[in-house]
């Protein structure tokens, strides 16, 4: 049977109500939001999810990145607003799709909350908006999946509605304020390009803009490629060296000393965020379509994905040598799960994959982090840090807030996968490093 779909009809012209509706209140959506508030836009936020869109129209922040008395008074100015009802975007001028684009199981694109946003926007979409999507994806995506859905409406991108894309680089937990970080923007047409560079430029210090979609897309997923590769480079160093009795730790600073020609990463257990574990597979996925192998993308992936198993066996290793026992009912305690520092971010955790591993190997696992109380999908609460209660303490996340020093001296033993017990760690026989 032949299913019948209903093209959406293009709307009348409101009035104009909101500069900028961003579709997404999520940890892009929210700062963006605020960006453009501050720049005195006038700004909607589109989330399905009436809890949080309660809390953002009481002034309460769910994002680290955006203190609640930074957002408080520009919802209390009417500045911005947040709404889960979609016929509010009629009235924006443009409107920005900030929406998560994550991995099927098969580790192939899932662009389903994204396309079905698109698919609720056409619905409304009216002449002279401007529609941005800034979810990560592959090259092509703007092109070949929004704009035949968006000109279902008989709306013609560049002429009648203009369509661009516009990555987000958005690094939670870092100092970088949104306004300061240079936006890529490239559009359908040169009109589509120059609208969407228009409206970032209100609110953003740099806009570059780059000839089409595509170039965009690509710069996206370059950017956290390039982390990925150095990424697992650092990491299968790591492994050599452990080999060869090297501290990699101190190659690393060492080579760090160059001024001009090298660029510093650090090993780990693995990668963690929704970008570096996620958006180099949408190239090596849309590559296969050219009859391409992305081989370095798809080599670093294997390596940084096979981190936590070896960071597995490096603890059996420390619990075998330091205190003749094995991974088998020994006691250990994971710190930190977030998947950066000073965070409360656990997407793609590490340590998520890393308690499972031990758990699977039979050691009873607890964790403490301050900036994560719980991980429901574990089952697990952050316990108080008592570093004497464990036979392990294994450093996952290298929170500013722990006393590393004391640790060293409270705990039975240490396995350090970030260095954060430096040189006191180094001097000690209670820590394995990584």
């Amino acid at each position: 049977m032949i299913e019948r779909t209903e093209t959406p009809t293009p709307a009348s012209t409101p009035s104009k109500t909101w500069d900028v509706a961003i579709v997404g209140a999520g940890y892009v959506g929210v700062p963006l939001a605020c960006t453009f508030a501050t720049a005195g836009r006038s700004v909607l936020l589109v989330d399905v999810l009436p809890k949080v869109v309660d809390a953002l129209n009481r002034g309460e922040s769910h994002i680290e990145d955006v203190p609640s008395d930074l957002l408080a008074p520009l919802v209390a100015d009417g500045r911005l607003t947040a709404t889960s009802d979609y016929d509010a975007l009629r009235g924006a001028d443009a409107i920005l799709i900030a929406l998560p684009t994550p991995l099927s199981k098969q580790r192939e694109p899932d662009l389903s909350i994204v396309l079905a946003a698109t698919q609720e926007i056409a619905k409304r979409l009216r002449e002279g908006q401007l529609v941005v999507l800034e979810s990560t994806t592959y090259p092509g995506t703007t092109r070949e999946k929004l704009l035949p859905i968006l000109e279902s409406t008989g709306l013609k991108a560049g002429e009648d509605f203009n369509l661009a894309f516009s990555p987000e680089r958005v690094d939670p937990g870092s100092p970088w304020d949104v306004k300061e970080v240079p936006k890529v923007v490239g559009g359908i047409t040169e009109e589509c390009s120059r609208r969407a560079a228009e409206l970032y430029g209100t609110a953003i210090g740099t806009v570059h803009t780059v000839s089409s979609p595509e170039a965009a897309e690509l710069t996206k997923l370059l950017e956290n490629i390039f982390r990925s590769v150095n990424i697992a480079l650092v990491n299968e160093l790591a492994q050599l060296c452990d080999r060869m009795g090297i501290d990699v730790w101190e190659v690393v600073d060492a080579a760090a000393t160059k001024p001009f020609g090298f660029m510093s990463f650090k090993p780990g257990p693995g990668l963690g965020g929704h970008c570096i574990p996620i958006d180099p597979f949408y190239l090596t996925w849309k590559a296969r379509e050219f009859g391409f192998t992305t081989e370095f993308i798809e080599l670093a992936g294997k390596v940084n994905e096979a981190m936590p198993y070896y960071c597995r066996s490096l603890i059996s290793q420390a619990l075998n040598h330091r205190k003749q026992k094995s991974m088998s009912g020994s006691q250990i305690l994971v710190l930190g799960v977030a998947y950066k520092p000073d965070i409360g971010d656990v997407r793609e955790s590490p340590a998520l994959k890393l308690i499972e591993l031990l758990r699977n190997a039979g050691a009873s696992v607890a964790y403490h982090d301050p900036h994560v109380p719980s991980v429901p999908e574990l089952g697990l609460e952050s316990v108080p840090l008592d570093p004497g209660q464990y036979d392990c303490v294994t450093i996952v996340t290298d929170h500013s807030s722990i006393d590393y020093s004391a640790l060293v001296d409270q705990a039975e033993l240490v396995v350090d996968l970030r260095n954060a017990t430096g040189q006191k760690g180094r001097d000690s026989d209670k820590v394995w490093k990584l």
